[in-house]
């Protein structure tokens, strides 16, 4: 009598698990999402391409983070500026719109207008009023560790991101001398994961193709890329994935170009798209076996 009883027992548990699971609502979720933008100049122009198809065909993007240009359009797609308005504004740029000659030891220009040009995108001035996490990553020179902005005013910390070696004067802020973030964080990955993200896609761009360069900038530019060439990218194991824009044939002031580097990010970005929805269907795992891992 006590067996069949039991056995009852263990059959009506069993249905109203099975009753209890009907509707219950599903457990699975979306992992956190983080996008890194890498510098390039004009070749920024192709991030985006990247984040127009990211956004046309639902890839979440929860956290973003940019070293250089890349730090510009992050700020840009934080603050919910439209693409066509991303766009338009790239194909109309010249240097002299975030850029200003100026006589000193330490750098051939300032980049001071940057703040200027950032308020013909967006209305926003501070981290704080985004609509989604942003890091700005810039390079400390007297350290040379990287630093990595997320609160306050935005401005200074661009500017900070943006100022090439050479071309532009350093940028002193908060008792730091700052340069391009490009030297300690090519593609700032790491302040990704601090903001919670599960899966991080990165988005280089590859330097000039070896032409010739026929001014200083040009030389300036084409030293730094080789020396990226060959310097260790320890952050390509840090990504889950890598969208590379073929960008290599366009020059680092190619505004003019704009139609061209957006259609470049957009074709980089529709190839990994069967990746990227891969990656996001294994890593939405239910949060119990998140727990258990």
């Amino acid at each position: 009598m006590g067996t069949v009883l039991a056995l009852l027992q263990g059959a009506v548990e069993r249905l109203r698990r099975f009753a209890y699971a009907e509707k219950e609502p599903s457990r699975i979720r979306r992992p956190r999402v983080g996008l890194a933008l890498g510098g390039g100049f004009a070749r920024g122009i192709a991030h985006v391409g990247v984040l127009k198809v990211l956004h046309d065909n639902q890839i979440p993007i929860d956290c973003i983070a940019g070293t250089s240009v890349g730090a510009l359009v992050a700020a840009a797609y934080a603050g919910e500026v439209p693409f066509e308005r991303m766009q338009q504004l790239a194909a109309a740029t010249h240097f002299t719109d975030f850029g200003r000659l100026t006589l000193s030891w330490m750098g051939l220009a300032s980049n001071d207008r940057l703040e200027r040009y950032l308020r013909r995108y967006s209305s926003v001035s501070r981290f704080e009023e985004l609509k989604m996490p942003l890091t700005i990553a810039a390079t400390d020179l007297d350290t040379g560790q990287a630093v990595y902005f997320s609160e306050g005013p935005i401005g200074p910390a661009l500017r900070a991101s943006c100022a090439y070696p050479g071309l532009f004067l350093p940028v002193e802020y908060q008792d730091r001398m700052l340069v391009d973030g490009f030297l300690a964080a090519p593609l700032p990955v790491d302040p990704l994961r601090r903001m919670g993200a599960e899966v991080v896609i990165a988005v280089p761009l590859e330097s000039a193709s070896f032409s010739r360069p026929n001014n200083m900038a040009g030389v300036i530019s084409r030293s730094f890329a080789i020396m990226q060439r060959y310097a260790h990218q320890d952050w390509r194991g840090k990504a889950d994935l890598v969208i590379e824009p073929d960008v290599k044939n366009f020059a680092w002031d190619d505004f003019q170009q704009a139609p061209q580097l957006v259609a470049a990010g957009e074709v980089a970005a529709l190839a990994a798209l069967p990746r990227i929805r891969a990656k996001l269907a294994i890593a939405a795992v239910q949060p119990a076996a998140r727990a258990q891992a």
